[in-house]
Formats: C-alpha cells, structure tokens, sequence
C-alpha cells in the first residue's frame, strides 16, 4: 500500500527527530491517510480511496465529490481517479 494520499498527492516527509541532547536521528513524517468511501452522484458508484483527513475536509467544503474532483488538478490525482476524472466530465455535459 503506498503511503500517498490519491486525491491531493501528500506523500511523506523527511526530517530529523531531535533528542534532548540535540542529537538528530533520521526519521519519516507520514500523511495522516484513511481509507474512505465516496459517493459520486453523477456517476452512480461508490469509490473506495486512500486519502488524508484533510482530503476529506476539502471534499466536504467543496460540497460533493464530483465538485471536488472537476475542480482538482490532474497532477495531484492518482492514475485511477484521472480516468475517473475523465468519465466524469464526458457525463456531466
């Protein structure tokens, strides 16, 4: 399972944990990801996704899902949600 989120494309960060002796070991700084079930009304279909807590906030504050994503940026998106992308603009018009 990769450790990215599939609508805005957080992936993890590098850094240093910091003792109190100030000696920095290496360390990874992981996306708060969960697995979520979106709805799309358009499409008719549920989507299974693996996005972060603040993904969700966004999806919420967009309104629906399908809001979200035809308003998302191709580059963000995960290889499946640019098809699903795509068959969602080919039939909302």
């Amino acid at each position: 399972m990769s450790k990215k989120c599939e609508l805005t494309g957080k992936i993890p960060l590098k850094g240093h944990k910091v003792s109190h002796a100030n000696n920095k070991t290496k360390r990874k700084f992981y996306p708060n990801l969960k697995k979520v079930k979106f709805t799309s009304e358009i499409l008719k279909r549920n989507i299974r996704l693996n996005v972060t807590n603040a993904a969700v906030k966004s999806v919420d504050k967009k309104g629906s899902f399908d809001l979200f994503l035809k308003s998302a940026k191709s580059k963000n998106l995960s290889p499946r949600l640019k098809k699903i992308k795509k068959s969602l603009l080919i039939k909302s018009t």
